[in-house]
């Protein structure tokens, strides 16, 4: 049996709550049975943390005396040799591929999962096709199986299910594909009071990237992990299609240096660019966010002209499996923000705020970082590996993306000696699109380029 009314008014009393039952007696059952559902969702622990920062004034947390990490700029040979290691880990199945998807595709004027959204220049491929078409493509180069870890949200978990159900998984099998639900964590006003958004009805909004780490635990999936004999995991999300998955030179250099956690970065574009830094802070590793520096702070030069704080994080990390297993059970930091909010006025009418109203919490995955004893950044060329999509015009839209990716391909064929015709931006004059499992890389490609290739129209390997 559920919560009764009884209870629900008993807790939110305590708690001082009792505002969200103020419509209760004009619902009707299911409306009361919904309700009382949420209450008993409710982690009024989490909570008091929220109220405490607010009380305290906690907006935003300054980045302080801070100094540049050390970042590893890996060598060729380094990259031979570490690649070795991950492509043993992978090999024997010790690493797992963690996604997460629970954003929508509004900002792209796209109505759905934003894992959904089709991109790829050619076969008109969606983020969720790239990315599962490089896991199967790892598993048929080594032999192995790499389970699939994807976060969802309440408002797109059916959709996302569906929508791999619709595609045969890309070719995964089933069962090392799993998704799960990220938290959710309802909106307070100045005063921590929770807010109605519906006579029936908590206003609640995702816990942030961060709360991955507790959804994995609450779902089932760190025992899953376990189960498998997972060793490592790679992180990343749906919106980056370039992403290198599982990168074996990553991952090898990861599990050489002993870390626990590692991080991706590269040079940011300039001294503005919404990257968070790495940085030392209180003798541990971390990432401030862009927001949180302060204007010198971003625009310091070192004696050699190049930014002091000049490697960003793109969300790009390995966790050791005993690290995450670990932060799965930690409390990290919460993040707030001032936001516009629907709200139930007194009368029940819903309120659509022109201003922000309330305060939203979210947990932000780096957090972990300070926790970790041994940590990993590892520059990467961003050309290769970054160029997301967030934006319908500007920066970072699909058609930077999908120049992006031709980019790429080109400069694989450039390495196999194929002579690629270009306009004046230098950008290919065809089209090019290359399936992950015809080739994971310019090596892989040029063993299966026919001799003499070359382009006179649009090319697609599959």
């Amino acid at each position: 049996m559920g919560l009764s009314v009884k209870s629900a008014k008993k807790v939110l009393e305590q708690h001082g709550q009792a505002h969200v039952l103020r419509f209760w007696d004009e619902l009707n059952e299911s409306q009361r049975a919904d309700l009382l559902a949420q209450v008993e969702s409710l982690d009024f622990g989490n909570i008091a943390r929220m109220q405490r920062l607010l009380a305290e004034s906690q907006t935003t947390i300054a980045a302080g005396e801070v100094s540049p990490a050390d970042v590893a700029q890996p060598s060729a040979r380094e990259k031979d040799e570490t690649r070795r290691i991950g492509e043993d880990a992978i090999r024997h199945g010790r690493v797992g591929v963690l996604l997460v998807a629970g954003g929508q595709g509004s900002r792209l004027g796209f109505e759905g999962p934003k894992g959904c959204y089709l991109l790829s220049p050619i076969t008109n491929a969606s983020l969720f096709h790239i990315h599962a078409r490089k896991i199967v493509a790892l598993e048929r180069a080594y032999g192995s199986t790499v389970p699939f870890y994807i976060m969802t949200s309440r408002s797109n978990d059916h959709e996302t299910k569906a929508f791999f159900e619709q595609h045969d998984y890309f070719g995964l099998s089933r069962d090392r594909v799993k998704f799960f639900v990220q938290g959710m964590w309802p909106a307070l006003t100045a005063d921590g009071r929770i807010v109605l958004d519906q006579k029936d009805h908590v206003f609640m909004s995702p816990d942030g990237h961060g709360g991955i780490l507790s959804a994995l635990r609450v779902n089932g999936m760190v025992d899953d992990m376990e189960r498998r004999g997972l060793e490592t995991l790679f992180y990343f999300q749906v919106d980056n299609p370039l992403v290198e998955i599982a990168d074996p030179a990553f991952v090898g250099f990861h599990k050489k240096c002993g870390a626990q956690m590692s991080v991706k970065v590269c040079a940011k574009r300039d001294p503005q660019e919404g990257l968070g830094v790495v940085v030392r802070r209180n003798g541990r590793n971390a990432i401030v966010e862009y927001t949180e520096l302060t204007k010198e702070q971003k625009h310091e030069v070192l004696p050699d002209g190049h930014l002091k704080f000049r490697f960003g994080s793109v969300a790009i990390h390995v966790f050791s499996m005993e690290f995450l297993k670990a932060e799965a059970n930690a409390e990290l930091p919460l993040h707030v923000a001032h936001k516009k909010v629907p709200y139930c006025d007194e009368q029940g009418n819903l309120v659509k705020p022109e201003k922000p109203n309330a305060y939203k919490f979210e947990k932000f995955i780096f957090d972990s970082l300070p926790d970790a004893e041994t940590v990993l950044n590892y520059e990467f060329a961003r050309e290769d590996e970054f160029s997301p999509v967030k934006n319908a015009t500007g920066s970072d839209t699909p058609d930077t993306a999908r120049r992006d990716m031709m980019r790429k391909w080109a400069r694989w064929m450039e390495a196999c000696g194929v002579q690629i015709p270009k306009n004046e931006e230098g950008d290919p004059l065809h089209k090019i699109e290359i399936d992950p499992c015809f080739a994971l890389g310019p090596e892989e490609l040029k063993k299966k380029l026919k001799k003499g290739f070359k382009i006179t129209g649009d090319v697609l390997l599959t």
